[in-house]
């Protein structure tokens, strides 16, 4: 059953990057809110998902990847904001994570993918488990 889509309704397409060192991921404290999140973001016209998710690693953490590996995409309607999840793993990676965005992002932690922080961002909550589970597609309908 579909829903009507009004003037209200948005369907977004964002990319999300995995960054792991020793076994650890990479998130960032958002200002507003004080959850944790994935590095990643819209994706613009024009792009292809990896330059969005190439793009929005180095702005968002000052990181650069080789390459960047296919993990899953994410169909997760909230409300009438309709997102699509397309997120990545970055393979050989370099540098140190840095506050880019300070009006966005009050610090970023490595935290064991077993032992998340209680406060995750609601729309990120379900990537790692989806990650974890070896799952390319999660309809979160």
């Amino acid at each position: 059953m579909s829903k009507e889509i009004n003037n209200e309704s948005q369907i977004k397409i964002a990319v999300n990057v995995f960054v792991f060192s020793n076994k650890k991921i990479l998130l960032y404290r958002r200002v507003k809110g004080g959850e944790w999140c994935l590095p990643g973001g819209h994706f613009e016209y024009g792009e292809s998902l990896t330059e969005a998710a190439h793009r929005e690693l180095q702005e968002e953490t000052g990181i650069t990847a080789d390459n960047l590996k296919f993990l899953h995409v994410i169909n997760d309607p909230q409300g009438n904001v309709h997102y699509v999840h397309v997120n990545f793993s970055a393979e050989n990676w370099r540098g140190e994570p840095i506050l880019s965005e300070p009006e966005k992002f009050s610090e970023w932690g490595w935290f064991d993918v077993n032992n998340l922080p209680q406060n995750m961002f609601s729309g990120h909550k379900k990537f790692i488990p989806a990650y974890l589970a070896g799952t390319n597609f999660f309809d979160n309908k």
